[in-house]
Formats: structure tokens, sequence, C-alpha cells
């Protein structure tokens, strides 16, 4: 028997809306999980200078890990979440978190770059079924209206990968290299795996999901914002792959690029912020501007590239308005209701990994045709595009929004439920990151020994 606690909500209805503990921790789980998921996926930002050392590869060739992953989630996303929609959502959760905890293996006592791309494909399996089928799993164990609101809270893990995951990540690696570091990522996410096995709430899989049809998605407005979207990432990850070797290239030194990457991510916080003030009154106007800003960032990027402040200033003020871009883009994929809400996550998370790869790619072309000073301009080239397709597209992204009172993230109450549930998580938190810290001896000598042989291969 679980025990209840209640919100109450100020809506058009009045009614205090219960919520069980059971729910309440399934939710903190899940925005544990995307932390860990988005720190496995970013970690090569941080490492990126370091690993390419390593393994004796040019950085633009180690931006391909970056690549491979995000390839892997945009060609399975779809097909996976598909094919695993009438298993217990809680048997494929844990098996993505398992999934991600195999990658970081792999990754962590890779002998070559060959390897490492290998334990990244790995990932990018996990990952293209974790937040397809993470954003439906919230919205399962909580009352209605309450919906939007847990998809905001899982969410808000993602931003903590940026502001959290990938700096602690990139900070382990600076001290005692980024194997050990990548390893204490793996070891997290197979307890996480044992915690939600524990304690995450089960969910029946749908009996059949509503995938509808490319026909469909355009009429209803649902591929321009996956296409939009896709531009969006593209863009983004033209710079954002190479903001380690960026930042240092414009005076920061390589030990601090951990703290840079802190304050870059603090500032996606703000972002987040906005979107869940603004997701229901103002979507369009809010994602115009979010994109037109994080362009015009770009094309500022260059012109100050000789100051660290200019540079720290500028990319702040991008990676403040990148942080609505992924609240406001899923919120309007559900919101077209072309498809089911599992299948909507799992378009947006194909997109957005396509758009992933191909910004690293496009990045890492553009890095050696013009070097790290210019190679914002490619980025914001993009970003026009994706601009120009919101701006276009009025179905999807409508002046008005869509009454869908389950989206609703807007009340000061709802706010303050929220915090109390993060408030609530913060110990989980605590104890997750004493048990990486705790483990770190452990796996440097693991990962010791399994590459003891490495540095002579290297010589020869």
């Amino acid at each position: 028997m679980s025990t209840n606690t209640t919100t109450s909500a100020v809506s058009t209805n009045t009614r205090p809306i219960t919520v069980t503990t059971q729910s309440i921790v399934g939710i903190a789980v899940l925005g544990l999980a995307t932390f860990f998921a988005i720190t496995t996926e970013l970690m090569p930002v941080g490492l990126l200078g370091t690993m390419s050392r390593d393994l004796d590869v040019s950085e633009s060739t180690m931006g391909i890990v970056v690549t491979v992953y995000a390839a892997a989630v945009a060609i399975l996303a779809l097909p996976l979440t598909s094919l695993t929609a009438r298993l217990p959502r809680k048997a494929v959760l844990v098996a993505t978190l398992v999934g991600y905890a195999v990658s970081n293996v792999l990754v962590a006592v890779a002998p070559s770059f060959a390897v490492v791309c290998a334990g990244r494909v790995v990932g990018g399996v996990a990952h293209a079924l974790f937040f397809s089928v993470a954003s439906a799993y919230a919205t399962r164990i909580v009352p209605p209206r309450l919906a939007g609101r847990a998809i905001a809270f899982v969410y808000s893990g993602s931003s903590l990968g940026f502001v959290l995951g990938v700096p602690l990540a990139t900070w382990v690696a600076q001290t005692i290299g980024w194997r050990p570091a990548v390893g204490a990522v793996a070891l997290a996410a197979a307890v996480l795996a044992v915690v939600a096995l524990a304690f995450l709430p089960a969910v029946s899989g749908t009996a059949s999901p509503h995938i509808g049809s490319p026909r469909a998605w355009a009429r209803t407005g649902l591929l321009s914002v996956v296409v939009a979207d896709l531009l969006l990432f593209a863009g983004h990850y033209v710079v954002y792959t190479y903001i380690g070797p960026y930042a240092i290239d414009a005076g920061l030194d390589a030990g601090m690029v951990s703290g840079a990457l802190l304050v870059l991510g603090g500032t996606g916080i703000v972002g987040l912020w906005l979107a869940g003030t603004f997701v229901d009154r103002a979507p369009r106007q809010t994602l115009i501007a979010a994109v037109a800003v994080m362009a015009v960032a770009f094309a500022v990027l260059p012109f100050v590239h000789g100051s660290l402040l200019g540079t720290m200033v500028v990319a702040g003020v991008w990676m403040a308005a990148n942080g609505t871009t992924g609240t406001l883009f899923m919120a309007a994929a559900i919101r077209t209701g072309g498809v089911s809400p599992d299948i909507a996550g799992a378009l947006v998370n194909g997109a957005s990994n396509i758009g992933i790869a191909g910004g690293a790619a496009v990045g890492g072309q553009a890095l050696s045709a013009v070097g790290l000073q210019y190679l914002p301009f490619a980025g914001a080239v993009v970003l026009v595009g994706s601009l120009g397709v919101v701006l276009a597209a009025r179905r999807g992204f409508p002046v008005h929004t869509h009454a869908q009172e389950h989206l609703s993230t807007t009340s000061v109450e709802a706010i303050t439920s929220s915090l109390a549930v993060v408030t609530s998580s913060v110990p989980v938190v605590s104890r997750a990151i004493a048990t990486i810290t705790g483990s770190v001896g452990v796996v440097t000598g693991s990962v010791s020994t399994a590459t003891g042989s490495m540095p002579a291969q290297r010589r020869r």
C-alpha cells in the first residue's frame, strides 16, 4: 500500500491533485536517469582533447565519437520504440540503463579509437530507447493534469547533466584521467539500474501505439516540428562538440574547461526556467526568440574570440537560449496530436540525434577548413534554417496554443511541487555522487590493469 501526498494546483479546476509517494520516487528516478543519460552522451565534449591525445587521433577525428552515438539514436529511435511498445516499460527502461553502463565500460577500457566508437554505438542503442520511453513513462505514473510537470521535471535531469554531469566528468578526467571518469559513470549507471528495478512503479506496454504516417505527420504539423528540431540540434552541435578546444583557443586555461562548462551549463538552467514559464502562454514566440538569439550569438562569437570574457558572455547567452528549446520542441510535437506521446518522443529523439550527428560531422569539416575561431559561422547558417522552418510552420508552431491542460507547467503550486520532488531527491543524488567518488580508486585500478600494455604499444 502506498502513502498518498496531496498537492493543490491553480487552474480552472480547483480540485486537489493526489500524487502517490511511489509516483514521486518514480519521477525522481527518471530525473536521475536522464542526468546520467545526458552525461554519457556528452562526456566526450569535455574530454575531447585528452581522449584524442591518449588515443593518438586528431580532435576533429575524435569528434566522430559524438557522431556515431547520435547516428545510432537517429536510425534506431523510431523502430526500437515501436518494436518494444508492447513490453513492460520498467523492463525496457532498466535495460537502457544497463546499456549505458556497458557502453561506458567499453569506452573506459578501450585500447583503441575503434573500440571507443563501438562502445559509443552501444550507448547510442540504449539512448535510442531511453528518452522515448522516459517521457511517456513520466506521464503514466502521475495524474493526467500533472503529466506536463512530470515531463518538465524528468527533462530537468538533462539540464543537470549539462550543469553537473559533464563538468564533473571533465574535472575527474583532468584530475586522475579520462578512463576513471568514464568508468565511474558506468558504475553509477549500473547502480541506478538496480535502483530503478527496485523503486520505479510498473507500467504496462501499449497494445497498439499510434505511429501515423509521413503524410499524417505533415498534415498535423509534426513533420515541421521534427525538421526544425533537427536543424536546431545540428547548428548547436557544430560548435558545442568542440566547445572545450574553442574555449582554450579563446584563452581559457586547459585546466579550467570543467569550470567553464559548469558556468555555461548554469545559464542553460535559466533557459529551462523560461521554457517552463512560456511553454503554455507563448511557445511559438519564445522558440522564435530562442533560435534567433542562438544564431546571433554564433555570428558574434568569432568577433569576440580574442577576449575570453567576451567569448564566455556570448556563449552564456547562446546556452541560455538553447536551454529553452528541448521543452518547447517536445511540447510542440505532442500538441500536434499526430502520434501517441511515446512515438512523438521517438521522432523528436531521432531528429535531435540526426542533428547531433550531422552537426558534429559538419563541425569537424568546418574546423579543418576554417579553424576554431570561425567555426560558429557554420553553426549560425544551420540555425537560420531552423528559424525559417519555425516561422513558416504555423501548424506545427501555432500562434495560439492547443488547449491541453495536461501540458500545463506554469502554475506557482505546480512549480512548488516540482521543487519539493527535487528536494526529496537530493539525498539520492548525494549518495550517487558519493558512490561515484568512492569507486574512482577501484575503477582506476581496473582500468590500469586492462590498459597496462598500451603505453608500450604506442611507443612502438
